[in-house]
């Protein structure tokens, strides 16, 4: 809780500065579909980050390319990518890209947090966090017939709502997991920038991986494992209604009940 406290507060500094001189340019290169809902919650995130951007000096684009053009790219600062294990896996493993946060958007494929890859910070819940926290309910409720979500569009806790209602009322689409995912992404980059000051790739890495104190509109302070998966509550869902959270409540180790912890 102080982590975050201080975080806000500098940025607050940052927001009563004077107009830079100089704008910032933070090209975030992304791999994936240009349309469906991780697109459409990158550019949630986009349009916000150009708002906070316009009082920092920052001024944010996202740039689509094609896994040929990602690596003939001199100079890069995040790459996104909303696409399957391998070819995340590959891009992360490029000597290239060592030392720059790679985002696996959309795969819960728990082979990327196994792997445990120290430039991957895995947004959406893997399979085993959605596994252990159905688990959880099963236990209590044996009958149930719930699913597992990352988001849905009845949550209402930590300002949820009103982020559901912005991403609907700008493309008329219903949050969900990949949008909310795509969203995070953004907000992710854009807060660690806006702290840091710099769209070098390491220092964003460095920070993301050691001081972030994230506010997903899933409660604040979430941070990354060790395994690159950001810790998160999920929804317990049934009739397409929310049941629960989890991790239920009283369940030791709370967050971290969920999914892999560390890497082995």
């Amino acid at each position: 809780m102080q982590r975050a406290i201080k975080g806000w507060l500098v940025l607050l500094c940052l927001v009563m500065q004077p107009a830079l001189a100089d704008v910032i340019d933070v090209r975030l290169h992304y791999v994936g579909p240009t349309e469906g809902s991780a697109w459409l919650g990158m550019q949630q995130g986009l349009d916000e980050a150009n708002i906070q951007g316009e009082f920092l000096g920052q001024k944010y684009s996202l740039v689509p390319v094609t896994i040929d053009e990602l690596f003939q790219l001199d100079s890069v600062t995040a790459v996104l990518l909303a696409a399957d294990a391998k070819q995340i896996q590959d891009v992360a493993r490029s000597e290239k890209f060592a030392n720059v946060p790679v985002f696996n958007i959309s795969s819960d494929d728990d082979v990327l947090r196994s792997a445990c890859l120290a430039n991957v910070l895995n947004i959406s819940a893997s399979q085993k966090m959605k596994q252990d926290a159905l688990a959880q309910w099963l236990a209590k409720n044996p009958e149930s017939t719930a699913i597992v979500q990352g988001w849905h569009k009845d949550f209402k806790k930590f300002a949820a709502s009103q982020l559901n209602i912005r991403f609907t009322k700008a493309y008329g689409e219903i949050m969900d997991d990949d949008s909310w995912a795509g969203w995070a992404t953004v907000k992710l980059l854009s807060d660690t920038v806006a702290r840091t000051q710099s769209i070098d790739a390491a220092v964003i890495l460095n920070y993301l991986k050691n001081d972030i104190a994230f506010d997903g509109q899933k409660g604040a302070g979430a941070t990354f494992r060790e395994t690159g998966q950001l810790r998160q509550l999920v929804l317990i869902v049934e009739d397409n209604k929310i049941a629960a959270e989890a991790p239920l409540r009283g369940v030791k180790g709370g967050l971290d009940s969920l999914g892999q912890q560390n890497c082995k």
